[in-house]
């Protein structure tokens, strides 16, 4: 469903309209026109766009319009670079995934909160449902506490139920908890209806995709690792994935992994093996992916770092 509709190999524009200070300097200059072709040029067949509430929404929680109209131009400029796009709510009113530099918190034990949620995705409905064939959705980045399942679980079926209403042939992406973790992937329900997607994210091993990370508590800054030391091998991949390859077919829906990529800290060679066997596991099960990230964000795709590899890079991604 997805390959065929052009959703296989993304590349994130991560940093843009989320995790960022929101002023018009940068959101009118991080990523420029010119990206998109560039992402093209690379293999890629769509773009996700990572936004926060705040971008679309006033603190009132009226929605505003400037903001859309950034989302809009990002939909013209993949249509006119032949990409497809993931719209991705990474942050809504009362939780973020980032526990180190947001305060955003209460959005699972509290109705209003969840009200805002479900408004600002019938407004996403009314405004993009009509794109089904080039635009998916994705409900919430990374649900973090595995207590919040319940609730989560609760709140994908109303919101899935009221962007229907305006957007019935749009496909939906629904992760787990543990950030999207692919071991998560069984606790969430049956999908909605026959166009919602599981979905994860793999930074796996931790250790060695993040070594360096200055910005967590669970990375010991100074020591550093290769692929072969973390004994990185398609069977680990194949092991991680393999509870949520069964609930996907168990529900005849497909796996979508909407982040995966590696720290700026190690060197080309290695993170070409890193990319080279995750990919060999996305390949041999139809796995459908988007590459973090286009640029900077400590994993910059498009930094001259990756020069040396490049072409043997954008072969597997």
């Amino acid at each position: 469903m997805l390959k065929e509709k052009g959703f296989y190999k993304g590349i994130n524009f991560g940093g843009w309209l989320s995790q960022c200070d929101y002023s018009e300097e940068h959101m009118n200059n991080f990523i420029k026109d010119e990206d998109y072709a560039v992402a093209a040029s690379w293999g890629a067949d769509h773009i996700r766009i990572p936004f926060d509430y705040n971008i679309l929404e006033n603190n009132d929680g009226s929605f505003n319009e400037n903001g859309f109209a950034r989302i809009d131009k990002a939909v013209e400029n993949c249509r006119k670079n032949g990409l497809n796009i993931v719209l991705d709510l990474h942050k809504t009113a009362g939780f973020s995934f980032d526990y180190y530099s947001e305060s955003e918190s209460g959005f699972f034990d509290s109705a209003e909160y969840q009200e805002r949620f479900y408004r600002l995705w019938e407004e996403m409905a009314r405004r993009y449902g009509k794109m089904s064939e080039n635009v998916v959705f994705e409900l919430l980045n990374e649900v973090t506490d595995i207590e919040f399942m319940d609730s989560w679980n609760r709140i994908v079926r109303e919101c899935i139920k009221r962007i229907r209403a305006y957007a019935p042939d749009t496909m939906i992406l629904v992760g787990s908890c543990h950030n999207n973790s692919a071991d998560m992937v069984y606790l969430l329900d049956e999908p909605y209806d026959d166009k919602v997607i599981y979905n994860m994210h793999c930074y796996e091993p931790l250790k060695f995709t993040h070594q360096g990370a200055y910005w967590t508590n669970d990375i010991v800054q100074s020591e550093r690792y290769t692929c072969d030391e973390m004994n990185i091998t398609p069977e680990l991949f194949e092991k991680l994935f393999s509870t949520a390859i069964e609930k996907a077919k168990k529900y005849n829906t497909e796996l979508y992994c909407g982040e995966y990529g590696v720290i700026d800290v190690v060197s080309p060679e290695e993170t070409l093996k890193w990319y080279q066997t995750i990919n060999s596991v996305f390949e041999k099960y139809g796995i459908s992916r988007s590459a973090w990230s286009y640029k900077a964000m400590d994993f910059g795709l498009s930094d001259s770092r990756l020069d040396p590899v490049r072409d043997e890079l954008f072969k597997v991604i």
